[in-house]
C-alpha cells in the first residue's frame, strides 16, 4: 500500500505539473493576441526561452533556496519514492517560471531579449525562491513570527501571493524603468491606443490559462491524499464571477472579458481549500472590477504603459486574494477557518515590499549595465524583425 501511495502521489504532482506546464503556452498566446503584430514572434520566443532558463536556474540554484534539497547526488537518491522529489521540483518549476512569463506581458514590444533572460535566471534562482521558502517552507522563522502576532500562519494555498502577486509586483518596476512604448503617449496628451492584434489568440490564451488553472489549483495539495472538490469548485465559481463582472464592467470589450476570468483564479489561489463557492463568486467578481478599473486608470490616468496589464491583473488581484483568503476563509463566512486577517495582511505586505524592492534593484543593476529596451529603431521595426529576423507570417511579408 505504501508502495502504491508514492506511485498515486508521484503521478498525481506529475499531471499537476504537466497541466501548469500547458499554461505557459496560455500566457505565450495571451501576449501574442494582445500586442502587435510586428511583435508576435518575440512573444512566443520569449515565452519558451524564459521557461527553459528558469528550468535551469531553479534545479541549479532556487529550488535548494526555497526548500534546501540539492539534486547534485546520485540518480539512484534521487529516483527514492518513485522520484517524487523530482517531480515536486517540476511541479514547483511551473510555478516558478510564472513569473518572467508574467512580467514579459508587462515590457512587451521594447524589451531587449538579452537583459531580461539576465533578470529571469537571478529571479528565478534566487528572488523568488527567498519568499516561497517563507511562505511554504517555514524559512527564517516568518511564519512563527506572524503566528505568534495573530494566532494563525500566513495562509496562501496555490500562490496569489507567491506566484502572482510577487510576478505582477515585480513587473512593475521593469515597466516604470522601461518607459512606455514609442508614441504610446504623445506630447499634446493624446493617447495611441496600440489595439491587441488578434482577438481570437488573446482567447485561446485566456483558455488554455483558464484550464491549466485547475492544475495550478487543485494539485497544489501536491499528495493525492490531499485533494479537494471544495478546491475545484471554488476555482470555478471565482473564475465566473471575475468572467461576469469584467463583462459588465468592461462593457463587452474582448479583451477584458476573456482576462476577467483570469483576475478570478488569480484572487481564488491563496483561500480556495478555505472558502465557501459563494465566496469564491465574490472574490472572483471583485477580482473582476479590480483588473478592469485599474487597468483603465494605470493606462489612461497615471501613463503607466504596462501592455498586458500584468501588475492590475496579478499584483493587484494577486494581493486581494491574500487578503481574501483572511476574510471569506473565516467560518463566520462560510469558511473552513484556522485563517486570519492580520495575518493574511502581514504576509501579503511582505510579499509585496519584497517584489517591488527586488525589482527595482535587479531591473535597474541591469539598466546601469546594459540597455533594457530596443533603440527607437528596432522598436519601430519591430521585435519581430529586429532580434529574430523574421515576422509572424513571412510568406506574406516578401517582396516579390
Amino acid at each position: 500500500m505504501e508502495a502504491l501511495k508514492q506511485g498515486s502521489d508521484a503521478l498525481f504532482i506529475l499531471l499537476g505539473g504537466i497541466m501548469v506546464l500547458a499554461m505557459h503556452a496560455g500566457f505565450a498566446f495571451l501576449e501574442l493576441g494582445t500586442v502587435r503584430k510586428k511583435n508576435q514572434v518575440n512573444a512566443l520566443v520569449k515565452i519558451l526561452v524564459d521557461f527553459s532558463v528558469s528550468t535551469v536556474a531553479y534545479f541549479m540554484v532556487g529550488y535548494t533556496v526555497a526548500y534546501g534539497t540539492s539534486f547534485f547526488v546520485g540518480a539512484e537518491q534521487l529516483a527514492a519514492k518513485n522520484g517524487y522529489e523530482l517531480v515536486k521540483f517540476f511541479f514547483l518549476l511551473t510555478f516558478a517560471a510564472a513569473i518572467p512569463a508574467i512580467i514579459s506581458g508587462g515590457i512587451a514590444e521594447r524589451a531587449r531579449f538579452g537583459p531580461q533572460l539576465i533578470a529571469t535566471a537571478v529571479i528565478v534562482g534566487l528572488v523568488y525562491p527567498l519568499f516561497e521558502g517563507v511562505a511554504w517552507n517555514q524559512a527564517f522563522g516568518i511564519q512563527a513570527w506572524i503566528k505568534s502576532l495573530t494566532g494563525a500562519e500566513f495562509h496562501d494555498f496555490a500562490g496569489s501571493i507567491v506566484v502572482h502577486a510577487m510576478g505582477g509586483w515585480l513587473a512593475l518596476p521593469a515597466v516604470i524603468l522601461l518607459g512606455a512604448r514609442s508614441n504610446r503617449y504623445r506630447k499634446d496628451g493624446a493617447i495611441s491606443a496600440h489595439p491587441p492584434s488578434n482577438i481570437p489568440f488573446l482567447a485561446l490564451g485566456a483558455w488554455i490559462l483558464t484550464v491549466g488553472w485547475f492544475g495550478f489549483n487543485v494539485m497544489s495539495a501536491q499528495t493525492i491524499d490531499k485533494i479537494s472538490g471544495l478546491v475545484a469548485v471554488n476555482s470555478l465559481m471565482a473564475m465566473a464571477g471575475g468572467t461576469l463582472a469584467a463583462l459588465a464592467i468592461g462593457r463587452n470589450d474582448p479583451g477584458f472579458v476573456h482576462n476577467g476570468p483570469l483576475a478570478g483564479l488569480v484572487a481564488v489561489c491563496a483561500g480556495s481549500d478555505l472558502m465557501h463557492p459563494l465566496g469564491a463568486l465574490v472574490v472572483g467578481g471583485v477580482a473582476g472590477f479590480i483588473f478592469v478599473a485599474m487597468f483603465t486608470l494605470t493606462q489612461n490616468k497615471w501613463k503607466i504603459d504596462d501592455v498586458l496589464g500584468v501588475w492590475p491583473l496579478h499584483g493587484l488581484c494577486g494581493a486581494w486574494g491574500g487578503i481574501a483568503a483572511g476574510i471569506f476563509g473565516t467560518k463566520a463566512l462560510g469558511g473552513l477557518g484556522g485563517v486570519s486577517l492580520s495575518a493574511q495582511l502581514i504576509g501579503t505586505a511582505l510579499g509585496i515590499a519584497w517584489a517591488l524592492v527586488a525589482g527595482f534593484i535587479v531591473y535597474g543593476v541591469i539598466k546601469q549595465f546594459s540597455d533594457l529596451r530596443l533603440s527607437q529603431e528596432e522598436e519601430y521595426e519591430g521585435a519581430d524583425l529586429s532580434i529574430h529576423r523574421i515576422g509572424a507570417t513571412p510568406d506574406r511579408e516578401v517582396n516579390w
